[in-house]
């Protein structure tokens, strides 16, 4: 990824740094040279030559940071919309995820990784669990390479354990080949821990410490891994900083304890949680523990895939528990304890910290790296006016106000359109993985999958349910 030649400097637009002191600027200036943020501030002075962008009306944040994305299945858009977990569990590790070829990985990621950067997600976790081979594993990797975002691989098999895929010869050639000096943000390893008392997935987190990757894991989900995968994590020593657990809805105030004692993050996917069944969104609970909170969309298979569907419903789920704990001791939340601000912040500098690269990207402050996001839209009666901007990010901006996006410096989006972006062949390269699935499952499985079966509704006895309208009498009669 390479600046653009020229500097960049948005003009007085409402800047929100996420920096320590929560800084906001109202009619300030963002400076960009090369890859990074020069200056932040008001009249500020620019090189000669440099692209000037007018921000007045808008919201300058930092790009946001999505901590756990599925990117292989973007190519199933909404395909899943009417799953539980259980579906998904069956349809991709037990079924039809075995069809996808290392082509089809390409054009998932290379959608998903489009899509990321138009709604002004600049650094992405691929939490690739499709790769089945190191020829999928390459295909991931080339179509991330190819999108000028910042990305970085969460390297998974869910088709065999970590202790197979990771201590094979094949991992050690990839990550020698494409990890090792490549071009990619970041590497990880993802994996679960089902809490086999054997604990098998030792061998994939000696893997891990060897290589000096963190590892991503799917902790706390309903029915799959819970309490006893966090104990022995941590009787083994393999909890630390850089440990990422996702969901994390179901854990005991145990589990939690060991999470923050260790340092480790949590990256919550509240769409997710709140519809396929992983557990509540857990950050009234974390906020409790005090551990670190991230925000993701998992997979666009059922959600949206940007982070403004991502804050909104976290903020909502959160207030929705309090208010529910509450009114269960019959009492009365008058103050919410969780802000729009905070969730903002868990979209840009906590997942930059929960990648370890807080000192690099998630602010607006000089000296990082200049991902900036311009929230613009003159044709919309949504933006204006701007009160409360945290609040107005969170609950009123959507990904169609994303005017402008920046990655490192480089223009990667201006006046809502992508630049130097074939949307035109990631469309074609999808409509061949569709075919190839449609083909190979027959159109009767490929319905049933996306179609399944709708449980009876159970319709409870109502004693005030009437019948008949007597006109005469002006009443209902049973």
């Amino acid at each position: 990824m390479s600046a653009t030649d020229r500097p960049v400097v948005f003009r007085n637009g409402l800047v929100l740094t996420m920096d320590d002191a929560h800084t906001v600027l109202p009619g300030a200036d963002v400076l960009v040279v090369g890859d990074r943020i020069a200056e932040v501030g008001v009249g500020l002075t620019a090189p000669e030559g440099a692209l000037e962008i007018d921000a007045t009306g808008g919201i300058l944040m930092p790009g946001m940071v999505d901590t756990h994305r599925h990117m292989w299945q973007t190519a199933m858009r909404g395909y899943g919309a009417d799953w539980t977990l259980t579906q998904y569990f069956v349809w991709y590790y037990l079924e039809s995820g075995k069809l996808f070829r290392p082509e089809d990985v390409y054009a998932g990621n290379l959608l998903g990784a489009i899509e990321a950067i138009d709604a002004g997600v600049t650094t992405t976790v691929d939490w690739s669990h499709g790769l089945q081979t190191a020829d999928h594993a390459d295909a991931a990797v080339d179509a991330l390479e190819a999108v000028p975002g910042r990305f970085v691989l969460a390297y998974g098999n869910i088709q065999q354990g970590p202790w197979e895929w990771a201590t094979s010869p094949e991992f050690r050639d990839f990550h020698r080949r494409r990890i090792d000096g490549g071009g990619l943000a970041g590497f990880q390893m993802a994996f679960d821990v089902t809490g086999d008392p054997a604990f098998p997935e030792r061998a994939a987190f000696e893997v891990a410490r060897e290589l000096g990757a963190a590892v991503t894991t799917h902790a706390g989900v309903w029915g799959a891994t819970n309490d006893d995968g966090i104990r022995l994590m941590h009787e083994h020593g393999f909890m630390n900083p850089s440990t990422v657990y996702v969901h994390a809805a179901t854990l005991t105030h145990d589990s939690y304890n060991r999470i923050a004692a260790t340092g480790g993050s949590v990256s919550v996917s509240t769409e997710s949680e709140q519809s396929a069944g992983q557990g509540y969104p857990p950050t009234w609970q974390l906020r409790h523990h005090d551990i670190p909170v991230s925000l993701s969309m998992d997979t666009s298979v059922w959600w949206s895939g940007d982070l403004f569907s991502a804050m909104r419903t976290t903020l909502g789920a959160d207030r929705s528990r309090e208010h529910l704990e509450a009114h269960a001791k019959q009492d009365t939340i008058t103050h919410c304890h969780l802000r729009a601000e905070q969730v903002v912040e868990w979209a840009t500098r906590g997942g930059a910290r929960a990648l370890g690269m807080d000192s690099a990207i998630g602010a607006l402050t000089p000296g990082r790296q200049a991902d900036v996001v311009l929230i613009k839209n003159d044709t919309s009666p949504v933006m204006f006016p701007i009160l409360n901007p945290h609040g107005h990010v969170v609950f009123q901006a959507q990904r169609g106000d994303v005017h402008t996006v920046l990655v490192g410096g480089r223009v990667v989006k201006r006046d809502g359109r992508l630049v130097d972006i074939d949307l035109a062949a990631a469309q074609a390269k999808v409509t061949a993985t569709i075919d190839h699935l449609r083909e190979t499952m027959g159109e009767q499985a490929w319905q049933r999958g996306m179609n399944p079966d709708v449980p009876e509704t159970a319709i409870l006895e109502n004693p005030y349910q009437y019948t008949e309208w007597d006109a005469g009498s002006a009443q209902w009669k049973h």
